[in-house]
């Protein structure tokens, strides 16, 4: 656990500030329809409403800032969190560490798996933040804190190209619409039901994804969903056969949910976002910073990287690619009884998966190896792919069986911090921790001691001396947090029920162009 003396330390040594430049961007008036549109709904008594809730556990900013990590409740795709050539994308991603960098804080993406309630994740502890164009609702607002909007959205029926005749709410009569249980969706067309509008209502699955109900519309399977306009202006690019139909809400505010007893972090949060935008519901405007303005092109405004950005997505979601190195590391991997999953989180701290890296203390290549410490001692042969990743793992392989009395967590911790430092540091950071009377198998003791390692009053009594202690805390949590999410989006990938999107997407010839 991180405490005064490594904030002490690493603020002294590494004071990174954070800037960007803020502009303003006006949104054109939105014209209204005469009929009613609701933005926010009274809670409606219905069985199809489950309100059951984890209880929150008591958990607040200064607890995470004295942990290192923030954790992002978020999902797979897009405009939420994705992986590119291995490595941390997404408009929400980026959107959010920023906010961490700006605390010093180290990010760790929870991936949503099909059947997770994010309230719950938030509620458990799990996580800390949900973002993930979480839409605020009447019901949402009351089982979290939502943080001051950073979006707002439409959200619209979505029908197929042969229903453009539907161009009103009330010609909505005999058409069933589908959209997922608990959703954001789910709740506006109730609310528009109790309004006297006429539709039939399918409930489908929350295990369903938003993509797959609107390919489904494409298809024919379902006659109508819903989708706000800004994800749907990323499925468009793929997706063809469907369209915006009539505006069900208007200017939905999209924020952040934080646990309802985290007032601290809702108040930095709330910094954040609002120094990020504005609305003004009189003149129907928004103000968005030059940043926020410059993701939102990024991710949402770019047809291009759309395309590239879901062709990385379906080489994870349906081949199981993670990583450019995949076919190199997994049977070296398997063949050492190590996850592979595990050295690729390794590489990315390492190099981002550049095979000619180089750093200042000679370590080079994939897995950063110092030549001199290497059984390859040819700098050149260390620059090949498969050389570089099989001394890699080489050393990981050696530094878990030295460490395979530990329990797991331990037993990881320690062989990063390791592979990082060097068993050198570690034996006189674990010698330090014995004579502070404390647990020399405990990570978070371990840590201390390497930190200590950075004061002349320690390090001149150890055999190895000066170790740079914030550096190697710092990777362990990064490669660690890292470790967890491709873990998570392996979950994923693995889960069913998307072979039917990717045929539809297929028949429409939209992969493999």
């Amino acid at each position: 656990m991180k405490n005064f003396y490594y904030h002490l330390i690493r603020n002294l040594a590494a004071l990174t500030v954070v800037t960007f430049i803020i502009a303003p961007a006006n949104i054109d008036i939105i014209e209204v329809k005469e009929y009613e549109i609701i933005t926010e709904v009274d809670p409606i008594p219905d069985n199809s409403l489950n309100l059951s809730l984890t209880e929150a556990v008591d958990l607040d900013f200064q607890e995470i800032l004295d942990r290192g990590t923030i954790r992002m409740i978020t999902n797979y795709n897009i405009g939420s969190y994705f992986l590119r050539g291995g490595l941390d994308r997404g408009f929400e991603y980026e959107f959010f560490s920023t906010f961490a960098r700006q605390h010093d804080l180290t990010v760790e993406v929870i991936v949503l798996q099909p059947d997770d309630n994010p309230v719950d994740v938030l509620n458990s502890g799990e996580g800390d933040i949900i973002a993930a164009n979480f839409i605020k609702t009447s019901m949402r607002d009351e089982q979290v804190s939502f943080s001051e909007p950073y979006n707002m959205i439409n959200q619209h029926i979505i029908l197929p190209d042969e229903r453009y005749d539907i161009t009103e709410l009330d010609e909505l009569e005999n058409i069933t619409i589908s959209v997922r249980r608990n959703s954001a969706h789910h709740e506006t067309l109730l609310g528009l039901k109790k309004q006297g509008y006429s539709f039939d209502l399918d409930l489908v699955s929350e295990t369903i994804e938003k993509e797959a109900l609107i390919v489904g519309v494409a298809e024919g399977r379902y006659q109508a969903t819903v989708s706000d306009d800004h994800q749907f202006n990323i499925l468009k690019t793929y997706v063809t056969g469907v369209h915006l139909g009539p505006k069900i809400s208007n200017n939905d505010p999209v924020g952040w949910g934080v646990r309802h007893n985290a007032s601290q972090l809702k108040k930095e949060v709330d910094k954040y976002t609002y120094g990020n935008f504005k609305h003004d519901p009189k003149q129907n405007k928004n103000w968005k910073s030059g940043y926020l303005t410059l993701l939102q092109d990024r991710y949402f405004n770019n047809p291009k990287l759309i395309e590239q950005n879901r062709r990385d997505i379906h080489k994870l979601m349906y081949h199981g690619v993670m990583s450019p190195y995949d076919q190199l590391i997994r049977p070296v991997a398997d063949d050492a009884g190590v996850d592979w999953k595990l050295a690729i989180a390794v590489m990315a701290q390492e190099s981002s998966f550049r095979p000619g890296a180089v750093s200042i203390a000679g370590a080079v290549g994939l897995m950063q190896i110092i030549p001199r410490f290497s059984q390859i001692s040819d700098k050149s042969g260390l620059m090949d792919p498969k050389t570089n990743i099989g001394e890699g793992m080489r050393y990981i392989t050696n530094h878990l069986n030295h460490y395979s009395y530990l329990d797991t967590e331990n037993q990881l911790a320690l062989t990063l911090a390791t592979y990082n430092a060097g068993m050198g540091h570690l034996a006189d950071a674990r010698r330090l921790t014995i004579d502070s009377n404390k647990d020399p198998n405990n990570w978070g003791d371990v840590s201390e001691a390497l930190l200590k390692l950075m004061d002349r009053k320690y390090y001149n009594n150890a055999r190895y001396g000066f170790c740079r202690g914030t550096e190697t805390v710092d990777y362990v949590e990064k490669v660690t947090a890292r470790y967890k999410t491709y873990q998570a989006i392996s979950q994923l990938a693995n889960s069913t029920g998307k072979e039917d999107v990717e045929e539809t997407i297929l028949a429409m010839g939209k992969i493999g162009k």
